[in-house]
């Protein structure tokens, strides 16, 4: 039910998208040197072919922050920092086809990562049926047997889909356990698609929005020096 008239949500929604914006540009970038290594993981979500270069779902947008994510991936195998690496991987059964072309089939080039970070290495695969990652049960024992990290950087994407389900999801369970965590979201790594009434920019400024307000957090960067 709408409670407003057109006229007026689109005039209130411009306001608002204004302040959210000048939020954004506001925030501060954080040093990978200022975390401790040894409670710190670098998560690096669905940068796969099927995202990137290839399949139904490519995006050239997600394909520009390789060359950062590479960056941040080198600097955390240089500083010991263990990296998870999340890729969709599907078969033909998969419901979420209702939601989404097929994309990432098992046993297709599309669920390789792509070929600049996988010949970086130093990651750990995590293959994920579904757009959230923390539901897999290969995540769910990695995070109880390491239980002392409590720096989480999640780069990838799509920001409002895979990225910021996976945030939220890892910060409101670290809630529940009252546990204090930074969950980092660095906003020139995560990016995602255009498609008709999917404008990309729109979704990733309320995405990242939509994270803030839920305990995420969100900067400019991660410093690498």
């Amino acid at each position: 039910m709408f409670r407003t008239s057109k006229e007026n949500f689109i005039s209130e929604s411009s306001k608002t998208l204004e302040e959210i914006y000048e939020m954004l540009h506001s925030l501060k970038s954080i040093s990978l040197q200022k975390l401790q290594k040894d409670k710190t993981v670098l998560i690096m979500v669905d940068l796969i072919n099927g995202f990137i270069r290839e399949g139904a779902l490519k995006s050239s947008r997600v394909e520009e922050i390789l060359p950062a994510v590479l960056k941040l991936q080198k600097a955390c195998i240089q500083a010991g920092i263990p990296i998870l690496a999340f890729a969709d991987s599907h078969t033909m059964a998969s419901p979420e086809f209702e939601s989404y072309p097929p994309h990432c089939l098992a046993g297709t080039s599309e669920e390789e990562i792509a070929e600049e970070l996988k010949q970086a290495g130093g990651y750990q695969l995590i293959r994920k049926n579904s757009t959230n990652g923390f539901l897999e049960e290969e995540f769910q024992k990695w995070l109880l047997s390491h239980d002392k990290i409590n720096n989480f950087i999640i780069v990838g994407d799509c920001t409002d889909i895979c990225i910021q389900q996976f945030a939220v999801s890892l910060k409101t369970w670290f809630n529940k356990e009252n546990r204090k965590t930074r969950i980092i979201v660095p906003m020139d790594l995560v990016e995602t698609y255009d498609l008709g009434v999917h404008n990309g920019n729109l979704v990733h400024v309320m995405s990242l929005y939509n994270m803030i307000i839920n305990g995420v957090e969100v900067v400019q960067a991660v410093e690498v020096g």
